[in-house]
Parts: structure tokens; C-alpha cells; sequence
């Protein structure tokens, strides 16, 4: 899911987007037959109903519709049916609460990929079609795009490059380091003095200096 920086940060383009994905990931799945005609019907309801502003508006994310018309398509969820559609009444429920979480200010990119996590669970609960969950190895690369902001750390995409270097030999140094520096400082004991005792024990310990 690491669309380019063609597509914006805030726009239904990134509904679009959830929906193209979701329909082709179950469609190359296998286990159920989506035709072509159910793939442009998912496209063209989510395009109907993910505008500007319709989340401000109307307080349903577009990117919740686009989940929810891959449900509904497959589903063949109608005012006549009964669990078809109250199952896909159900699942944008779902995607609503999980982007609601994400709030503050607002990121589609992470709205879709939450909601995409979100999707797989759902797809195997009521569809049992088992789909790949990769989110967890994915690091946002747009931080300085965000019109608003970014939520940085209250993002669970943001800055996990440096979690990765800090488990590897760069991180260990860099402990050290924070380690070496808050021992040796200046105090009721001089930094002189303190490697004078450290040196002291390094040898009553049999260690060679």
C-alpha cells in the first residue's frame, strides 16, 4: 500500500483507492467468482458517495463506503435482504469506528490502510476468504505532506524505520552512548574520579582494561 506521492494526503481518491484494492485482493483470492461488472459496480458506487467533505458533512468517512460497497456488491446486499445487508451495514459500522480512532487530524493514508487491516478480519469472518496482512512493515513516508499535520507518534505507521535501526548494532551504540553519557556526568562525584572507580572495578573483576 505504498501509493505514490501522485495521490493526495485528504481526498476520495484515497476511497478509490480502498476499493480498487479490497475487490482485486478478493477477486485474486479465488475462492469467490467476482466478475469485472461487480468490480466497476464497487467503483462506481464508492466514486457516488466518497465526495469532498463527506466526512465533515455527513460523519461517514468515504473510505468506511468503500468498504462497505465491496460487502454490499458481493454480498448482493439489497432493501429486500435480510443478513446481506445488515452484515454490510455492520462492516461499515466497523470501518467508521476503527477510522474514528484515527482521528485528530485527520489522514486518509492512515485511514486506508487501518481500514484495509480491518477489511482482511472482516473478509475472513463473513466472506471466509483469507486475505495477507502486511500493515505491520509498512512506515509512512509522507509526514511533511499533511496539510494539517501529522500526528507523528500517536500514529502507529510513524517513525518505525527508527524502532528497526534502534534493534540493530546502530541502536546498541547509540544506548551505550545515552548510557556512557548519563553515568559520567558531572555530579556529587567528578567524571574523573567515576573512570578512576570504573576502572578499579574492571580490574578487581579480572577484566583487562
Amino acid at each position: 500500500m505504498g501509493y505514490d506521492d501522485q495521490v493526495p494526503m485528504l481526498g476520495c481518491e484515497n476511497a478509490w483507492l480502498a476499493a480498487g484494492a479490497l475487490i482485486a485482493a478478493i477477486r485474486n483470492e479465488g475462492t469467490i467468482i467476482v466478475t469485472d461488472d461487480q468490480v466497476l459496480e464497487v467503483l462506481n458506487r464508492t466514486v457516488r458517495q466518497a465526495v469532498g467533505g463527506y466526512c465533515g458533512l455527513t460523519g461517514v468517512c468515504g473510505i468506511a463506503v468503500a468498504i462497505g460497497a465491496c460487502f454490499s456488491v458481493i454480498l448482493g446486499a439489497a432493501c429486500p435482504k435480510d443478513q446481506e445487508t445488515a452484515t454490510t451495514m455492520r462492516v461499515v459500522a466497523k470501518m467508521v469506528n476503527t477510522i474514528a480512532n484515527e482521528t485528530g487530524p485527520c489522514c486518509c493514508k492512515n485511514f486506508v490502510r487501518k481500514s484495509l487491516t480491518e477489511a482482511v478480519k472482516l473478509v475472513k469472518e463473513h466472506l471466509s476468504v483469507s486475505l495477507p496482512i502486511v500493515s505491520e512493515n509498512i512506515i509512512c513516508k509522507h509526514v511533511e505532506r499533511h496539510p494539517h499535520g501529522c500526528r507523528k507518534e500517536k500514529c502507529s505507521y510513524f517513525g518505525k524505520d527508527t524502532t528497526v535501526v534502534e534493534r540493530g548494532e546502530k541502536g546498541m551504540l547509540k544506548k551505550y552512548d545515552e548510557f556512557f553519557s548519563s553515568v559520567y556526568n558531572e555530579g556529587v562525584i567528578d567524571r574523573k574520579t567515576k573512570h578512576l572507580i570504573a576502572l578499579s572495578a574492571s580490574l578487581a573483576a579480572g577484566c583487562e582494561p
